[in-house]
């Protein structure tokens, strides 16, 4: 495969993968939950009060929470001066990404390997907590390692550190998209040789009492379940987590003889240039449209499309119309599902998130249903694959993220080969 200048394309092979969700620690964890259709979507456990209690007057119902997670059975008291709950959780899903692709980082390797992360909000509850000492209890000091926990960069930071990693590294941040965005860019840096190895995915905490508060506002979230696509969805669902991927050029992953998950084969990115708040059908088909060619795919050749599937009216009516702009006649023919009724909306995490369900579907031939799907919706017309997985030839799949602000990111994915 060559570029636009003669070239041959560098491919990206994924040679690792680790996640934390609401379905538990671990990326199997996650996926056998989206196989499964096993909601974690539960009633919804509010922020502390600082004062030994809960939040109360909260109207969120529901989310997809990571529970009974101890940040001290996985970090020392030191380490967690450093961290807040976004860090942490990029760093346990590194740690296991890291771990499944046999990497070992050394003085030989280190200044060739990248790390980028995506986080739509950083550091939301270590900002709450500071405020909180700030406003309510009048303190004049806030604790002296705020900076470096709120800051959006600090998981990148806190991963490229706990492996001596010193090649690029940064943070992405486009709301929801952040995720699709961050392992884009990672590729990229690898296509044009600037590292051989990136570790890349994205991480959300987003559950502080001013988080809640402004997706209460914003009157789009459901107060029963996460139900994309059917007629009786009633809007999103919040969760967090983190998934992160090790990327590298396939030449070098075949050389140390790693196990390829899947290849990133293309990328899409578009932006609608329109409306902060509403979707562009335009916009997310050009991307779609985008990650094909990218990918040197036609439409006939992708089985399953994970959609970006919120569960808001808009965002899955948009979707569905978006689909059928860029796939034509193949639409039909696509097996479409989301697995936010699994894992909730996990903002800048999404994508991650359900980047484990595009490579299990391909490993595993199996597409992930729709979960809490009850009728469907004559204005969502397509195989949305209702509650139960669907065993099927899977050979490459699409992956959607599309974001506030009208920013889309598209991946594209095919078996290892």
């Amino acid at each position: 495969m060559a570029g636009s200048e003669g070239r041959p394309v560098r491919r990206i092979a994924i040679t690792g993968m680790g996640a934390i969700s609401a379905l538990g620690i671990g990326a199997n964890a996650l996926w056998q939950g989206m196989r499964d259709a096993r909601s974690a979507i539960a009633p919804l456990v509010p922020p502390t009060n600082g004062a030994g209690g809960s939040e109360a007057g909260i109207r969120m119902k529901v989310a997809a929470q990571v529970r009974g997670f101890d940040p001290a059975a996985h970090f020392s008291s030191a380490q967690l001066a450093l961290l807040d709950r976004v860090s942490q959780f990029a760093l346990l899903a590194a740690d296991e990404a890291v771990a499944q692709s046999g990497l070992v980082f050394d003085e030989a390797n280190a200044g060739r390997a990248a790390v980028v992360i995506g986080t739509g909000v950083g550091g939301e509850v270590a900002r709450d907590e500071q405020s909180r000492r700030l406003y309510r209890d009048n303190a004049e000091r806030v604790h002296p390692m705020s900076i470096v926990r709120i800051m959006p960069s600090a998981p990148a930071s806190q991963v490229g550190i706990r492996f001596g990693l010193k090649g690029p590294g940064f943070a992405v941040s486009s709301a929801c998209a952040s995720s699709n965005h961050a392992i884009a860019q990672a590729a990229l840096m690898l296509r044009h040789g600037l590292a051989d190895v990136a570790l890349a995915g994205g991480t959300e905490a987003c559950f502080s009492l001013p988080g809640i508060r402004a997706w209460e506002a914003m009157r789009v979230v459901a107060d029963d379940s996460c139900r994309p696509f059917c007629v009786q969805r009633r809007g999103l669902v919040l969760g967090e987590g983190a998934g992160m991927f090790v990327l590298e050029e396939i030449e070098h992953a075949r050389a140390r003889g790693a196990v390829i998950l899947a290849e990133l084969a293309g990328f899409g990115m578009t932006s609608d240039a329109g409306d902060i708040v509403a979707p562009s059908a335009n916009g997310a088909a050009d991307a779609m449209r985008m990650a094909l060619r990218d990918a040197r795919l036609d439409p006939a050749d992708i089985d399953y499309i994970n959609a970006h599937g919120t569960g808001t009216q808009l965002n899955d009516s948009t979707e569905t119309r978006a689909i059928h702009l860029a796939f034509g006649g193949h639409a039909g023919a696509l097996a479409v599902s989301s697995t936010k009724g699994v894992h909730g909306h996990a903002l800048g995490a999404a994508g991650a998130l359900e980047l484990v369900a595009a490579i299990g579907a391909l490993r595993d031939q199996v597409v992930p249903p729709t979960a809490n799907f009850i009728d469907p919706d004559p204005e969502c017309d397509l195989d949305y694959v209702p509650n139960a997985a669907r065993t099927m030839p899977v050979h490459a799949v699409l992956s959607n993220s599309f974001a506030f602000g009208g920013l889309n990111a598209v991946l594209a994915l095919r078996q290892a080969g």
